[in-house]
């Protein structure tokens, strides 16, 4: 039943994170920033956002910033709108799964390419 709970939570914040991800104006933060997973501990003081960001390592790191930098905006504003007992830390890290997914499906394109 707990664990049910805390992926309900993870669900949720991800979807808020999302949103005010979206709304930040930090030249840093590119549009092509997604929030692929948040995973909260049971505790409900940290939270894990894996964030993807399309681009080069350099535009990465710089969103990766600023992202850090508005850590405590980031954390007021999801307190304000999800109703939990404690609103967790956020730690930010860049995931690259989407990047990974797309460079197989490249790989796949030319193997069937090849076959016709």
């Amino acid at each position: 039943m707990a664990q049910n709970r805390i992926d309900k939570i993870n669900e949720e914040v991800r979807r808020e994170l999302s949103s005010v991800i979206r709304e930040l104006k930090d030249v840093r933060i590119p549009m092509m920033t997604s929030v692929v997973a948040v995973h909260v501990t049971k505790d409900l003081r940290y939270a894990k956002a894996y964030i993807s960001v399309m681009g080069s390592k350099e535009v990465q790191d710089a969103a990766l910033a600023g992202l850090k930098s508005a850590a405590g905006f980031v954390r007021r504003e999801i307190g304000h709108r999800l109703e939990l007992r404690y609103t967790p830390e956020f730690l930010f890290e860049l995931d690259h799964s989407i990047e990974h997914g797309a460079h197989i499906n490249e790989i796949m394109k030319t193997i069937s390419n090849d076959g016709e």
